[in-house]
């Protein structure tokens, strides 16, 4: 470095010393195990703002203390550690609920406890580091800053894919607030999708260590993004035919007697019941659909004509969407929708095809050769699609885990009219998990501009519409049927037409940007 970038980046430092104070001084001081602690700390207050707590203020002190982690690290390797720790700690307490799926088999599986939700965030704190690792090689400043925000979403990418992939918690989600306030905030996702907010997220909150110009940009982007998310909420919503109405039933059954033998009949009854209520409860005319959550029905109903009767009379002729499980001709198990009708009994099927590695099927790439979930699990179905029943609007499935994959809710056969989310978040209890799981959901109704309802077996079931605005929901752990008037979709937006590509193509422009930066100041 020349004695110009010398006395450049000295002032730089003197005068970000001058804004933040000591607590920078301390931090550039910090070496090995201290500065990993930190950064550690750092990602767990991170953590915070992610759906349900949603403060989204401890960002602002989260990631400009990872910077300048980044900032005194002698070389990319380190900085990937400083960045695998605060990873880690913001996926600790992000994942912290996936006990509460684990204590539901106790007996069998309790030495897990102590060991699963650290395990999987160590493994998805490597895509962290990557990042950083990545970020440090960039000039130091603003590049730097851009390098993270790109490499972070380039990470999440990978994150959405490898092995068979976990996108749960993008930093994108953290805009989810409740209310006209979090409406307003996930708008932009309509262009950019989560991974893009994914990138604003980042940048914005590494803005206070450019001193008084950070925050007028940060003032500034948010003033931009909440134009943008008023103006698009102003748009007027197409005007619907006759609504039909959705009702979403929220059985409520314990995750512990869900699969009890000597309560299946029980279990079936109190949906059967629930159905029939709801249903005599609507005028004569309302066209109307049933939905069940996931595997809400303990009766395998591709051969078992008497439950799909008893189905039918409960619904009083409209059509069900199902949740239950189903056997191939392979022997496999299927996780299935399945569409009844009247006079036609099951009008179509549509088979999970993202399934959860280790809960419901065992990966083939699983090194130790211990079989971990019986048989293999569940066999996986083709991918997205849309299912035509008669007398629904074309209809696209998501099976629980399926909905928290941006930008691939949708496939080949065309774009739906609406969406349907059938899941079972009882695994989670009253945690966490089942209220970032309805985050997701919430968030691809605005991506791909399409209502999306949600049948959940204790909670949390909802409707949104195309903008994600929330139409009614059933709390956790209550038993009731939601009627939700289905609105109709929007116009596709501009990710339904091009999806990861979009959020690919933007970071790694930044990414150049930052590289660029670096060349010039070599130069110089």
């Amino acid at each position: 470095m020349n004695a110009s970038s010398a006395t450049r980046s000295t002032s730089h430092h003197r005068r970000r010393r001058n804004w933040l104070g000591p607590a920078v001084t301390w931090l550039r001081g910090l070496r090995g195990l201290r500065a990993d602690g930190i950064a550690l700390a750092a990602g767990l207050l991170a953590a915070f703002a992610l759906p349900p707590y949603g403060v989204l203020p401890v960002l602002l002190v989260a990631f400009p203390v990872l910077m300048v982690l980044l900032e005194v690290t002698p070389r990319a390797l380190v900085a990937a550690r400083r960045g695998w720790w605060f990873g880690f700690g913001l996926h600790l307490v992000g994942l912290y609920w996936i006990t509460d799926a684990i204590m539901i088999e106790a007996a069998r599986f309790w030495w897990l406890v102590p060991l699963a939700v650290p395990a999987l965030a160590a493994v998805l704190a490597v895509f962290v580091g990557a990042a950083t690792g990545v970020a440090r090689l960039a000039p130091p400043g603003w590049r730097r800053m851009l390098a993270l925000a790109g490499a972070w979403v380039l990470a999440d990418l990978a994150r959405q894919f490898v092995g068979t992939g976990f996108p749960w918690n993008p930093l994108g989600s953290v805009w989810e607030l409740p209310g006209r306030v979090g409406d307003v905030m996930i708008q932009p996702a309509a262009y950019v999708g989560v991974h893009g907010l994914t990138l604003a997220t980042v940048l914005l909150a590494c803005t206070p260590l450019a001193g008084r110009v950070g925050w007028m940009v940060l003032g500034g982007a948010l003033a931009a993004w909440i134009g943008v998310g008023s103006w698009r909420l102003s748009t007027p919503m197409p005007l619907p035919g006759v609504p039909l109405k959705v009702l979403l039933v929220q059985g409520n059954v314990p995750q512990g007697a869900k699969w009890d033998m000597a309560k299946r009949l029980e279990i079936f009854r109190r949906y059967l019941h629930l159905t029939d209520d709801a249903v005599r409860a609507l005028p004569a005319d309302d066209p109307a659909v049933v939905v069940w959550p996931e595997t809400a029905s303990p009766f395998l109903l591709d051969g078992d004509a008497e439950a799909r009767d008893a189905i039918e009379a409960a619904t009083h002729g409209a059509p069900a969407l199902v949740g239950a499980v189903r056997f191939g001709a392979d022997g496999r198990p299927r996780n299935t929708l399945f569409a009844l009708t009247e006079g036609e009994g099951i009008a179509g099927r549509y088979d999970k095809w993202h399934l959860v590695p280790f809960g419901e099927y065992q990966p083939s790439w699983f090194p130790l050769g211990i079989q971990v979930v019986p048989g293999g699990g569940f066999a996986a179905g083709s991918g997205p699609t849309v299912m035509r029943v008669p007398r629904l609007p074309p209809f696209g499935p998501l099976i629980c885990y399926e909905a928290i994959f941006s930008g691939q809710v949708t496939g080949a056969a065309g774009r739906p009219e609406w969406l349907v989310n059938i899941t079972n978040d009882a695994w989670f209890g009253d945690s966490s998990g089942p209220r970032q799981h309805l985050a997701a959901a919430r968030m691809r109704a605005v991506e791909e501009g399409l209502p999306l309802m949600r049948a959940a077996n204790t909670g949390i079931s909802a409707g949104f519409d195309g903008y994600g605005r929330e139409l009614g929901r059933l709390h956790m752990n209550v038993t009731g049927v939601l009627n939700v008037a289905l609105p109709p979709a929007l116009q596709p937006t501009v990710y339904s037409r091009f999806g990861l590509f979009i959020p690919l193509v933007v970071s790694l422009f930044v990414l150049g940007i930052a590289w660029f930066g670096r060349r010039t100041v070599r130069k110089g």
